[in-house]
């Protein structure tokens, strides 16, 4: 069992799921009080103690059916409550006898509730359907492909519906009820699907190989660039918990301490009660002030994906700050901050934004020169002492004029200035991207092109920014 427990914390640690040493005991103490026959007792107890994020769950749960789901069943054609060899061995379809046969049975077995035939009809399926070799190095989506296919889940769902519903018709409240009812049922046939196929990889090929086959990228891991909608919408939800850290930061940054600065003339004073000794430092009283953000977003084609994942986490930061400014550019630039207010939902604020937002001067291609002149010279008042700049951007100008010189005026008079790039670093500087040009003008540079590299970018917003040297006017 500890050998069991060290691969798959190490596996887990190979995805990107951060364990600790301390965890890990706690894991082996936790499982000597839990009872190791049912499968879920021990997913509950090792997620207890090794999970701390709500996101990192769905992996670990699909890493614990690897090492510890059940053991792959033997001798289904001979096993009791299925349906027979005959039928279940054939080749057809689910509009034959053998298909239909497994149908019913699934149906009696879902609706009895009955837990060990449905593991042997699905065993039964598997063999028959799944086409399944030792040593063929194929993924278990596939198997479990081709054995849904053969099954027909949505017959499955029309019978579990059938026998479900009633003879009269009841109301729109008990008809979702029961389809919820027949959902939850097919899902478990999906699941134990899963399960036992997991369970014949493992067996044919090992753990660690079943791991890294089955092994998927964490949220926090998703390239923003090319993200589905489903990983976007992940990715939204834990933007919000960053705006907060990342407002906490910048506030950090604010603070010179407790006492605030030195006051040398109460000092002075102070000491001639002392014979002309500074034994009584006295200091200013601090001046708190409410951080102030400006944030400056490419919205151009190019960016789109980015933009957006971008515009989201500026809709978090406006939630929690009062004094947030946000601009939009492509080849011109224009406040687009009462878009997306406390009071505005985001996508409403997004259709909003793209209908009334004047961004287009020109040909409709990034133009950062441009927008960064109009930015100083229209709206450089916005910037003062207190103010954090925010850039994001691929920096890629379309060979146009650079427009540094607006950039580090903007830079000189705020507090510090940051600039997200979601490129990787290998390609800045590459055809029309100009990024170390602006890179010498701004505090911090960072690419950021997934949530943890946000994440590390809102860490750094707290430490003390070195300022670089700024180029001539």
């Amino acid at each position: 069992m500890l050998t069991s427990l060290t691969e798959f914390v190490d596996e887990l640690r190979t995805m990107g799921i951060p364990v600790s040493m301390v965890e890990v005991l706690d894991a082996a103490s936790a499982i000597e009080h839990t009872d190791l026959v049912d499968p879920e007792n021990l997913k509950a107890t090792l997620g207890a103690t090794l999970i701390k994020n709500a996101r990192h769950y769905p992996a670990f749960e699909a890493t614990f059916d690897v090492y510890f789901g059940l053991a792959a069943p033997s001798n289904p054609a001979e096993s009791d409550g299925g349906v027979s060899s005959e039928a279940g061995g054939g080749g057809g379809g689910g509009e034959s006898g053998e298909g239909a046969e497994m149908l019913e049975a699934l149906v009696d077995a879902l609706l009895g509730g009955d837990r060990d035939r449905l593991r042997n009809l699905v065993n039964q399926a598997i063999t028959a359907y799944a086409g399944m070799q030792p040593g063929r190095p194929v993924g278990g989506r596939y198997y479990t492909y081709r054995v849904l296919r053969r099954i027909d889940t949505d017959e499955l769902l029309a019978r579990l519906l059938a026998a479900l519903a009633p003879s009269q018709p009841g109301g729109a409240i008990d008809q979702r009820i029961h389809r919820d009812e027949a959902e939850a049922m097919v899902q478990a046939v999906r699941d134990e699907l899963e399960q036992q196929i997991t369970a014949r990889l493992v067996e044919d090929r090992g753990a660690s190989q079943v791991a890294a086959s089955r092994r998927l990228p964490l949220i926090e891991d998703v390239d923003l660039m090319h993200a589905t909608r489903a990983e976007i919408a992940e990715v939204e939800k834990a933007v919000a918990p960053l705006a907060r850290k990342l407002a906490t930061r910048l506030a950090q940054r604010r603070r010179h301490g407790r006492k605030g600065r030195l006051d040398v003339r109460r000092t002075i004073r102070r000491s001639l009660g002392h014979g002309g000794v500074l034994l009584e430092p006295q200091f200013k009283a601090p001046r708190r002030s409410k951080p102030e953000i400006v944030v400056l977003c490419d919205l151009s084609g190019s960016m789109a994906t980015f933009a957006r994942f971008t515009m989201q986490l500026t809709y978090a930061i406006a939630s929690e700050l009062s004094k947030v400014r946000v601009f939009g550019f492509i080849d011109g630039l224009d406040e687009v901050t009462d878009f997306f207010g406390s009071n505005v939902d985001f996508a409403e604020g997004l259709i909003a934004m793209s209908r009334g937002a004047d961004l287009v001067r020109a040909d409709g291609h990034s133009d950062y020169g441009r927008s960064l002149q109009e930015m100083w010279e229209k709206y450089g008042d916005v910037i003062t002492p207190r103010t954090s700049v925010m850039i994001t951007g691929d920096a890629r100008n379309n060979y146009r004029d650079s427009g540094e010189r607006y950039l580090d005026r903007i830079a000189e008079r705020s507090r510090a200035t940051f600039w997200l790039n979601p490129e990787p670093r290998r390609y800045w500087d590459t055809g029309d991207s100009i990024m170390s040009r602006y890179a010498g003008v701004c505090d911090v540079v960072e690419q950021v092109r997934t949530l943890r590299q946000l994440e590390e970018f809102v860490e750094q917003a707290a430490l003390p920014t070195v300022r670089r040297p700024r180029i001539a006017s």
